[in-house]
């Protein structure tokens, strides 16, 4: 195993050794389990609560990645999201899955 892979396992493992947990009123978990799948097709599981903004996993990610906020862009169905935007809100479900791209500069314009 690589050393990335070993902290990402290690991070899993963490993440799953509480398991779902329902309240007093027995309704599903305030948590909800989310994957990330970045451009190499890396997939790395996050634990957040479902009232957190996406922000903290955003920032998480990036700094995992090693990557900038500023270079990258998360989609979630196709639609952009907004760092102020709540697992509740996108009406996510336990192990959905945001995308994360880079976004591109530069290029070349044709007429």
């Amino acid at each position: 195993f690589t050393y990335d892979v070993l902290l990402q396992l290690k991070f899993f493992v963490k993440l799953n050794r509480y398991g779902r947990k329902k309240d007093s009123k027995g309704s599903e978990s305030e948590h909800i389990n989310l994957k990330v799948l970045g451009q190499d097709n890396a997939v790395v599981q996050f634990k957040i609560k479902k009232h957190t903004p996406l922000r903290k996993l955003m920032n998480a990610y990036c700094d995992r990645a090693g990557l900038s906020m500023q270079v990258v862009r998360f989609r979630f169905d196709g639609q952009p999201i907004n760092e102020n935007d709540t697992p509740t809100t996108l009406e996510m479900e336990e192990g959905d899955t945001i995308e994360v791209y880079q976004q591109q500069t530069g290029g070349k314009l044709y007429f």
